[in-house]
């Protein structure tokens, strides 16, 4: 939905004060990211920790970003892709 770019996607960026020209970049890495855990689960899990930190991370500032604009009502998506990152962290970690 970021590489297309979606309408909902180009309305949130914008109400959370992401520029447009951000959204490819970010895109990227969450692609990244996935890719990363994906490794990780196949045999590579330096990898797949490291791709779950920078999740971790991602989402993080997603969640400021929101907490940040006063955009409160949608939280909850970057909140739970947050925790699932965490959890894969723990996971990864606890392996």
């Amino acid at each position: 939905a970021d590489l297309i770019p979606a309408g909902f996607v180009l309305a949130n960026s914008a109400e959370v004060g992401v520029p447009r020209s951000w959204l490819a970049p970010l895109a990227a890495a969450k692609l990244a990211g996935a890719a990363g855990l994906v490794i990780g689960l196949l045999g590579v899990p330096a990898l797949g920790i490291a791709a779950a930190v920078g999740l971790v991370l991602f989402f993080v500032g997603a969640v400021i970003a929101h907490l940040r604009a006063h955009v409160l009502y949608n939280i909850a998506f970057p909140g739970t892709f947050l925790c699932l990152s965490a959890a894969t962290l723990a996971l990864m970690i606890a392996r």
